[in-house]
């Protein structure tokens, strides 16, 4: 489609939590995405990702929303509802309208927009069945409030039976890990007819954590800071807040 603009917005999902790089940044879909736009167009392509780990959808629709608008991208992702849908009670009703709402905003500024849906990480974790009904809820409850139309791309990665591997996920299994984070890259640069570059070697089996470590190092934390009302991407800030050129070599 020619994009040489585009701004994700979102949660870890989009930051890239699980596909870590050795410096201690992360990457993800998202990068990937961008460096396929920039590997397979003849003019520059800008980049930027505003997305913030630990972000509910209020956050990211009044706080990152705009900011991406404001930079007039010619494409944006937009992702979020993942958070949400972990609390003990939410409206899956009013979490899709609102992702609908939000794309209905980024088209109406003339910007052609990615709605997209994260994978389905339940098979692995604790209390996955629920998860899986909630996700299956939300992701029907999304197609049905905003039907296929120009200017929306859908990507349901929700429903790729690939992405359910525990390989795909990282050590926390909530998080993708680096196979993960290509495959939803190569599904959203299919759904935009963007063919995938080669992504690199793949990666080494992840060793995994007993299954009394795993509960001691992922799923307790993550309880505490619930009950605390803390958040993972307390204090943090957009890691690219800028639209600047993606290096293609």
């Amino acid at each position: 489609m020619g994009f040489t603009s585009f701004v994700a917005v979102g949660d870890s999902f989009t930051e890239g939590v699980g596909d870590e790089l050795p410096d201690g940044r992360v990457r993800g879909w998202a990068d990937l995405v961008a460096q396929g736009l920039a590997v397979s167009s003849p003019e520059p392509v800008t980049y930027a990702n505003l997305a913030i780990r630990g972000r509910l959808l209020d956050a990211i629709l009044e706080e990152q929303l705009p900011a991406a608008i404001a930079l007039k991208p010619q494409l944006m992702s937009l992702n979020g509802g993942g958070n949400d849908i972990l609390r003990p009670r939410v409206s899956i009703d009013d979490v899709a309208q609102r992702l609908v709402d939000g794309a209905k905003q980024a088209l109406d500024a003339g910007i052609h927009v990615i709605l997209l849906s994260g994978a389905n990480p339940s098979d692995h974790l604790p209390m996955g069945k629920r998860i899986a009904a909630r996700g299956d809820a939300l992701a029907a409850a999304v197609h049905a409030k905003m039907p296929p139309q120009p200017g929306i791309t859908f990507v349901d990665n929700w429903a790729d039976p690939e992405l359910r591997h525990l390989d795909s996920w990282s050590r926390d299994r909530l998080h993708m890990g680096v196979s993960g984070h290509r495959r939803v890259a190569a599904n959203v640069l299919s759904a935009l007819d963007v063919p995938a570059p080669d992504f690199g070697p793949q990666t080494p089996s992840i060793q995994r954590p007993r299954n009394s470590e795993y509960w001691r190092e992922y799923v307790l934390p993550w309880i505490g800071r619930r009950l605390t009302g803390k958040s993972s991407g307390d204090s943090r800030t957009p890691k690219y807040p800028t639209l600047d050129p993606v290096a293609t070599d």
